[in-house]
């Protein structure tokens, strides 16, 4: 089994219920299993629009290949509502695939580890709290200004 990160953020609807029940789900999914999830945080959009986000990231070990994973977090974000009406649109749910273990790829689809991660509060801060070995205090240092709390 591989252990992979993923990032949850939703700002539409009952974002806390989602993104908790989100959690759930990934851990259902065929040979995969939730190993740690961190607080929900509350975080200014970031490079988007509408109301705040709530987010999370949590740890897997899942048996799923990186784009069957893909597939199946974009699967969840349809069932729950997720529109794409253009480019970073408020959502009902948003979910990344940070890390894949140590993997590096770059495909049309699929880029991992996921190139922003460092430069997002609301992937650092929780990641922080679960994993603090995977966050480089530097990255730390340049999202000081990005707003987030934890709100439970």
């Amino acid at each position: 089994m591989v252990q992979v990160c993923v990032a949850f953020g939703a700002n539409l609807g009952d974002a806390r219920a989602t993104v908790l029940r989100a959690i759930q789900e990934v851990g259902a999914l065929p040979a995969t299993q939730l190993q740690i999830a961190s607080s929900l945080y509350a975080s200014a959009p970031h490079e988007a629009e509408g109301p705040e986000f709530v987010n999370a990231v949590a740890m897997y070990a899942t048996d799923l290949p990186p784009v069957e994973l893909l597939d199946a977090l974009q699967n969840l974000e349809n069932l729950a509502g997720r529109e794409r009406p253009f480019p970073n649109a408020p959502r009902t749910l948003d979910l990344d695939i940070v890390f894949y273990g140590d993997l590096a790829l770059e495909t049309p689809r699929l880029t991992l580890p996921h190139p922003r991660w460092q430069e997002r509060a609301f992937v650092l801060v929780p990641l922080l709290e679960i994993s603090a070995d995977k966050v480089p205090t530097d990255s730390l240092v340049s999202v000081a200004d990005q707003p987030i709390r934890r709100i439970g």
